[in-house]
């Protein structure tokens, strides 16, 4: 049965509550006998008597268990609502964990356990004190074999399971590299929920960050600042995981040292840049490009459809004017060079889509001739004989 089951939890919150004020009971019967046996000379201890000091009336013994028991009560239930919380972070921890990282887990507990075995039989330590050493000496060994964990990813790598039906591809790892968290585009796709799964930042890609962000030249030490930027505010808003990868080394440049940080991981890189994205997919590791992704949610113009734009400066060629879509797409309107600054009707010729965009040709609409009515011809007849008399 899940944590999350609506009767479950209700039921061990309900139980907790009973434990807690059967301890409760359990005190109070304990702090009664040590008030008995102070009255009664039998003990020194100083405790708080309520009002007689020579007995306890049968009321203050009632209030003093009802007291007990209402704090045991109120206790266990923040035990229960805390250890809820603590299992459930457990739970999607352990979910999310490698088969690695899951051998490391238990080979920590293994050692843990040995080096309390070790010290009992040496020491002879009490019982209390052990179960102390025990939960020290398991935690910290945990702690210190998940820190190997990138060490044993890269010397025994676990091979990529095959994708069962129905699960979802894009929930691997996603490896961002410099010149996509420049871009800021990155955020508002992470903040909208489309980006599914761990966003990682390589440290080598922080290193190369701020570094342009350190350099002499203006320009690209705005960028650099406007990049850390955006990472703080993604790291705010959905958290970002900052792994090192020292199996790598720090030979070769970043886009060749994200590639394998990729293929170590079994995750995708998330770019805007051309270049990389050819070479990672040579190596077959995938990768997301933010370019690719704003031109497929670009509106489809299909040639023949009808649009009215305005023309805003000339074209390449002669006698080219040039207008632009609000998302950004140009348009080459043929004719259009003496048009600057005007608003009116084209049609769509053709549609090129490069890699970087999707540029649109088109020709000015030209207006529709409507056949001359009855009425036309008769003033028209009307008004040439007229100047054939006046001719005369």
């Amino acid at each position: 049965m899940r944590l999350s089951s609506k009767l479950f939890r209700p039921l061990v919150t309900f139980i907790m509550v009973i434990l807690g004020s059967c301890g409760g009971y359990k005190v109070a019967q304990q702090y009664l006998r040590l008030i008995d046996a102070y009255l009664r000379g039998e003990s020194s201890w100083f405790l708080w008597i309520p009002q007689n000091p020579t007995q306890l009336t049968k009321s203050d013994r009632l209030w003093l268990t009802a007291a007990f028991m209402l704090v045991g009560a109120m206790l266990a239930f923040v035990v229960e609502r805390l250890a809820y919380a603590q299992a459930n972070r457990a739970r999607e921890r352990w979910n999310s964990m490698l088969p690695t990282e899951r051998l490391l887990f238990f080979g920590g507990l293994l050692s843990g356990l040995l080096l309390t075995a070790l010290i009992r039989s040496i020491l002879a330590p009490p019982v209390w004190l052990t179960l102390a050493l025990t939960v020290i000496l398991c935690y910290v060994s945990v702690v210190a074999f998940e820190s190997l964990k990138e060490q044993v990813r890269f010397y025994f790598p676990v091979p990529a399971a095959p994708e069962k039906l129905g699960e979802r591809r894009f929930s691997k790892p996603k490896l961002l590299d410099t010149n996509v968290i420049i871009d800021g585009r990155i955020a508002d796709i992470c903040r909208t929920g489309f980006l599914e799964g761990p966003v990682y930042v390589p440290r080598f890609v922080l290193d190369e960050l701020q570094l342009i962000a350190d350099s002499s030249d203006s320009l690209k030490r705005a960028r650099g600042r406007r990049g850390l930027e955006i990472l703080n505010q993604m790291q705010k808003e959905i958290g970002l995981e900052i792994p090192d990868f020292p199996g790598i080394g720090a030979a070769g440049d970043v886009d060749a040292r994200l590639v394998s940080a990729a293929q170590q991981l079994g995750g995708v890189i998330v770019t805007n840049d051309y270049n990389l994205n050819r070479v990672a997919e040579l190596q077959g590791v995938e990768v997301l490009n933010i370019n690719e992704l704003a031109n497929a949610l670009k509106p489809v113009v299909l040639p023949g459809e009808e649009m009215r734009v305005t023309i805003v400066k000339e074209g390449k060629e002669r006698d080219q004017g040039v207008a632009y879509l609000d998302d950004g797409t140009m348009i080459v309107v043929e004719g259009a060079k003496k048009l600057i600054d005007q608003t009116l009707d084209i049609v769509v010729t053709s549609v090129l889509q490069t890699v970087q965009g999707k540029m649109i040709f088109g020709k000015i609409k030209e207006p529709v001739e409507t056949e001359p009515t009855q009425e036309d011809e008769s003033i028209r007849t009307y008004t040439g004989s007229r100047l054939r008399r006046k001719t005369r």
